[in-house]
């Protein structure tokens, strides 16, 4: 285990039913491979043991006995396995059948859980052959298998823990238990149980795959737990019912892993547990309810988590590049016009509110000014005010390049706002004479002063006009601080607020395709090409032909792609520099062999960040009001309140020893 990741795995073992040694064989087998593979545990089906269908023939003792050998069998056999097992079959304790999961580590038979409950509708008659376990009402706390084992550990009132690690505590149910209203794992989430594990013979039937999947997925949200369903499959009796052996893991609501139908493959995942920990103490109400729900419980412990080795592991889960984006066309193309509509809708309301007639922004032909008119377009339009009512500034100076200029024009014209050019050079030149300020000095005043120049005329026009100012900064530029105090940094309203850098490029390509879509090329060309231009405050004159940008932010502070990753991970699940480091390792290393930044630039940039992100917290102290869209947000009245002469060096000094 590194880092909080315990890799887990779901097998469905080939079962020939009511043969309790070939099943066994077909177990060991499946755990020795998994174990491999790295699996400290290994899920297995529902009665794999004898095998599900087995019918009346569950009332025959010669099969008991036979699945209880079996189960030795596969303890004695797998006990220099460094993983923790769980298998079914049934049991008994001379009054009645119990449908049971087997929890077995390094040759021991540590715990037998009972299933709760037993669907008889249906194809399903469990009730025919086993009884219902109900903890308040038995008492039996251990059941006997054999003369070897003769007092294990009976009921569910058990979470397995491991001696090493205080947040690795599983808990089992079997199949039916999931479906209910009230699940067992519910309980047993409220009382620690971090890992669910489900063994599980839930037959195919068309459209029965999704739901399930859905089920899965709800339920480890729900309980805020990594939830590891293993499925029958392949050689239960199809007398009247098909297996496809349709495995899931997943976390805190996640799909991680998932098999494909009639596969029989066994999936693999890396769960996070301190990403599960931080989550349940994060949400507060979670730990209410579990007060109001506390019962005592059995803790069984035992050696589950192996000790990592290695210097670098590359993990089986996939650590996207850019974590506030979706993958794939149609989710992104969603996500896009949610996110849009929740800045608009946001801004139509402060609008309504402050009965606004106007909005005043600086347009510099960038991203950020970019989306921010585009968004306050869809305001207008929300509020039925015209769009010309909309007044886009742009302000040359020094480091204006032809380029944007010119896209900022064409932008302001095809969205349908008012276009009015203030040229603020001669401003900060006299400026610049009056605090006497060397103009071929390109010092920190040499850019402030014109960053503060444009708020200023931004300001008293929004006073002309009746109107807002809409700030254009976003999320990231927020975490570095890469504004100028009381300059770009202020606003009446900004709606890109709570937007990283990585999203806004894909939100200005949603409103590209969407232009070109409804036959608008020409607004589409324009914002293409905006995309295409390198990020830049053009606070520094231009290359001597004044064609290109000189001053490139990317080169200066790092590339936001990297910042906008570490930014999601600090302040979403407050994880350490090392795991941010371990995790970009494997999304910016380790991905497809692909080696997308050095490990020497990746903690280059992250003691930059760290450095630049506590230092910069007066700017956010004061930023001003605009709506969340997303789960990470800078807001000091809302996710991030923080001193703003916090000592950042414990995780500047743990950054620096990656």
């Amino acid at each position: 285990m590194k880092h909080g990741f315990l890799r887990v795995a779901c097998a469905t073992p080939a079962v020939t039913v009511a043969d309790c040694e070939s099943n066994a064989k077909s177990i060991i087998e499946g755990a020795r491979e998994a174990s491999k593979n790295g699996a400290e545990i290994i899920v297995f089906p529902e009665l794999c043991i004898t095998g599900y269908t087995c019918s009346d023939l569950f009332l025959q003792d010669a099969l008991e006995k036979a699945a209880a050998a079996a189960l030795e069998r596969i303890a004695e056999e797998t006990k220099t396995l460094d993983s923790l097992i769980l298998l079914g079959l049934p049991v008994s304790d001379g009054k009645a059948i119990y449908n049971s999961a087997a929890v077995v580590c390094k040759g021991k038979i540590e715990a037998i859980v009972p299933k709760s409950y037993m669907p008889n509708y249906a194809e399903f008659y469990e009730r025919r052959h086993f009884k219902p376990f109900n903890q308040e009402k038995s008492t039996e706390k251990t059941i006997f298998i054999s003369e070897k084992n003769s007092c294990v550990p009976f009921g569910t009132d058990i979470i397995i823990c491991d001696k090493k690690n205080p947040f690795l505590k599983l808990a089992v149910e079997l199949c039916e238990d999931l479906w209910v209203p009230l699940s067992p794992s519910t309980k047993a989430a409220l009382n620690g149980a971090t890992i669910i594990a489900n063994l599980s013979a839930s037959n195919e039937i068309i459209g029965k795959a999704e739901y399930r999947k859905t089920l899965v997925s709800a339920q480890s949200a729900k309980t805020v737990s990594a939830y590891l369903y293993a499925n029958a499959g392949n050689g239960e009796s199809t007398t009247d019912v098909v297996f496809s052996g349709h495995s899931v893991i997943a976390e805190n609501g996640s799909i991680l892993a998932e098999s494909a139908l009639f596969s029989s493959e066994t999936i693999y995942a890396d769960i996070d547990l301190e990403r599960l920990t931080h989550e349940r103490k994060r949400t507060s109400t979670f730990a209410d309810c579990s007060d109001e729900n506390a019962v005592e419980f059995r803790e069984i412990f035992v050696d589950i988590a192996r000790e990592s080795g290695k210097s670098f592991e590359k993990l089986d889960r996939k650590i996207s590049r850019t974590p506030f984006v979706p993958s794939g066309d149609e989710e992104r193309a969603k996500r896009c016009m949610a996110v849009v509509e929740l800045q608009a809708q946001g801004l139509a309301k402060r609008l309504r509110h402050t009965r606004a007639s106007s909005a005043v922004l600086g347009l510099s032909g960038g991203l950020d000014s970019t989306l921010a008119l585009l968004v306050t377009a869809r305001a207008f339009d929300l509020c039925s005010i015209p769009r010309k009512q909309i007044l886009s500034v742009t302000m040359p100076c020094f480091g204006t390049t032809d380029r944007t200029y010119n896209n900022a024009c064409l932008l302001a014209r095809e969205v349908g706002s008012e276009l009015k050019e203030v040229k603020i050079a001669d401003a900060v030149l006299q400026h610049f004479k009056d605090i006497g300020q060397d103009p071929e000095k390109h010092d920190v005043t040499y850019e402030n002063c014109q960053a503060r120049e444009r708020t200023q005329v931004l300001m008293d026009l929004a006073n002309k006009s009746g109107g807002l100012v809409i700030g254009t900064g976003d999320l990231s530029e927020q975490a570095l601080g890469w504004a100028t105090y009381n300059g770009d940094h202020m606003s009446m309203y900004g709606v890109n607020g709570s937007i990283p850098k990585t999203l806004v490029r894909y939100l200005v390509k949603w409103f590209a395709d969407d232009a070109e879509a409804k036959g608008n090329g020409k607004l589409s060309a324009v914002l293409l090409d905006i995309l295409d231009t390198p990020v830049s405050p053009e606070l520094l004159p231009p290359t001597k032909d004044g064609k290109e940008i000189a001053q490139k932010t990317e080169d200066l502070v790092g590339p936001y792609e990297l910042h906008d990753f570490f930014l999601y991970y600090v302040l979403r699940f407050g994880f350490s520099p090392k795991k941010i480091f371990y995790l970009a390792e494997n999304a910016f290393i380790a991905q497809n062999g692909e080696e997308a930044y050095s490990r020497e630039t990746i903690k280059k940039w992250l003691v930059s960040f760290y450095k630049r992100f506590f230092a910069q917290q007066f700017k956010r102290s004061c930023m001003p009001d605009g709506a969340k869209v997303g789960s990470v947000n800078l807001s000091p009245r809302g996710d991030w309140r923080m001193p703003s002469d916090a000592s950042g060096n414990i995780w500047i000094k743990e950054a620096e020893s990656c």
